[in-house]
């Protein structure tokens, strides 16, 4: 049990991130206008948002 808890703690928040990534790269590649652009452009923002804070508060 403790084994499994430190996985999903360690490796929670990049797997999220990492699968936002993924579905706004393929979101942006079939999409044609419309609600698939902003889906694209919400799902790639957030990423690069938390490692512009996470940057940002490192440096504070």
């Amino acid at each position: 049990m403790k084994q499994r808890h430190s996985f999903w703690h360690m490796w929670g928040w990049p797997i999220v991130l990492g699968a936002l990534t993924t579905f706004g790269l393929i979101s942006a590649l079939f999409s044609d206008g419309g609600l698939g652009d902003m889906l694209a452009w919400f799902a790639l923002g957030i990423p690069v948002a938390v490692c512009g804070w996470y940057g940002w508060r490192r440096r504070s």
